[in-house]
């Protein structure tokens, strides 16, 4: 997957979803110490009118992965807090990496996810994601409650993501047509930010934080307190790319296999093409990619984009901390 801005600035919608304006309110003027005669006839005040809420929402109808029906505004926006993002369950670039990362912000946020915040995952592709393929794709990702999975009619799934901003020109690079952003909204304010979806989680989940004004139920360590962080390189692309769905050596995930020992169990130079480009092995007809897609079928291992050297890294780290022989060279280090 090619490198995505990691910019941390709250985004606003470029030409939607801007803050709403506050509209001016004239009041009668009167000499100081007296009531306007028609005082008690004045009208009130006007509210300030929420530029992205029920006028700019349409409000179709679309069906949840538990097959329940609901409308966009109606029942899943309107007087909510809410992080929306698209994705498709056959996709082989970053919809996994996305899901598996938002499950890991889900698990940071705790309850407040279906309480302070609700999620949303709009497919892209629902004439293949019926409610039954998002279910069993919400279930191989481990998707807790307060997060629901949504399918509608096809005209109707391209006009919501045009009011997102997520349409193909927010990325032209993007091979299927999306970018994984995460669309962050408090509709009652009518205020709207946008993130990268596969950013740190505990950093998406400290931007929601200051977003909505959430306050830590316990103070937090203070910065001066921090320890300098210093990471292998393979072991930074491990933990960035791939133990979303994999583990070394706490056993396989519905969303991929335990790596331990994968180095002895597979060929170098299978496991160097198999992480550049593992799409173009699944389309070839590789038998060992083909056996992982039957195996673990709605979630295909994406291909990540890595450089040559990033891979190599990768598998550095995998035979130095998860094969049956560990190397004992030193692995270059991050500055």
């Amino acid at each position: 997957m090619r490198a995505r801005s990691r910019a941390a600035a709250l985004l606003i919608f470029s030409g939607a979803l801007l803050y709403a304006p506050v509209e001016p309110v004239r009041a009668h003027e009167t000499t100081p110490g007296t009531k306007s005669p028609d005082a008690a006839a004045a009208p009130a005040a006007p509210r300030a009118r929420n530029r992205w809420g029920a006028d700019y929402f349409p409000n179709v109808q679309l069906t949840t992965h538990n097959g329940k029906t609901v409308r966009l505004y109606d029942d899943l926006l309107k007087g909510k807090s809410v992080a929306l993002t698209v994705m498709y369950t056959a996709c082989t670039d970053a919809c996994p990496l996305e899901t598996a990362n938002l499950v890991r912000l889900q698990q940071i946020l705790g309850d407040r996810v279906g309480k302070d915040i609700f999620f949303y995952s709009v497919s892209i592709d629902p004439e293949r994601d019926t409610p039954a393929v998002l279910k069993n794709y919400a279930e191989k990702f481990g998707v807790g409650p307060g997060w629901l999975f949504l399918t509608g009619k096809p005209e109707d799934i391209s006009l919501i993501v045009k009011k997102l901003g997520l349409t193909r020109n927010v990325d032209l690079n993007a091979r299927d047509g999306h970018s994984p952003f995460l669309v962050i909204g408090n509709e009652p304010k009518g205020q709207w930010t946008k993130n990268s979806a596969v950013d740190n989680p505990r950093f998406l989940a400290a931007n929601m934080g200051t977003f909505f004004g959430w306050r830590d139920a316990e103070p937090q360590t203070s910065y001066a307190e921090a320890r300098p962080i210093v990471l292998e390189r393979g072991q930074y692309q491990f933990q960035r790319q791939c133990n979303l769905c994999h583990t070394l050596g706490q056993g396989d995930k519905p969303t991929g296999p335990d790596l331990l020992g994968v180095t002895d169990r597979r060929d170098r130079g299978w496991l160097t093409r198999y992480i550049l480009a593992p799409d173009k092995m699944q389309a070839a007809g590789d038998p060992i990619a083909t056996a992982l897609v039957n195996k673990y079928k709605t979630v295909r291992m994406p291909n990540l984009s890595l450089a040559s050297g990033d891979v190599a890294d990768v598998i550095a780290y995998l035979e130095a901390h998860g094969g049956s022989a560990p190397r004992e060279k030193a692995q270059k280090k991050i500055p």
